[in-house]
């Protein structure tokens, strides 16, 4: 059983920071990609960021130069530092990765986190 468990979400003002982390957890063999999605009241959800084992991340457009994606391998775990917030970031950020299980076949398959809250008002 593998579990993607987010936190740091919250309430803060306009140009404020936040930082979000996702911990996996269970049978986990490695993980490939991880990511970190959006979806806002009323809109499809979106990719936020990306990063591979590799290092190698992806950032969309919007969140370019404020928001930064890394990884700490060691501790399966994903973060996203946001900073200079925008009203219209206010959504559920949910957390996303590629994770081979430690099967014989070493079967990856895609989970997600049960998502959390940052809502950007003053």
């Amino acid at each position: 059983q593998v579990q993607l468990v987010e936190s740091g979400g919250g309430l803060v003002q306009p140009g404020g920071s936040l930082r979000l982390s996702c911990a996996a957890s269970g049978s986990i063999f490695s993980i490939r990609l991880m990511a970190w999605y959006r979806q806002a009241p009323g809109k499809e959800r979106e990719l936020v960021a990306r990063t591979t084992t590799a290092g190698i991340t992806y950032h969309a457009d919007f969140a370019k130069g404020r928001f930064t994606i890394s990884r700490d391998d060691a501790k399966n775990t994903v973060y996203l530092q946001m900073s200079g917030l925008k009203p219209e970031d206010t959504a559920v950020y949910y957390c996303n990765a590629e994770i081979v299980l430690p099967t014989a076949t070493h079967t990856a398959l895609d989970y997600w986190g049960q998502g959390t809250q940052v809502t950007v008002s003053s």
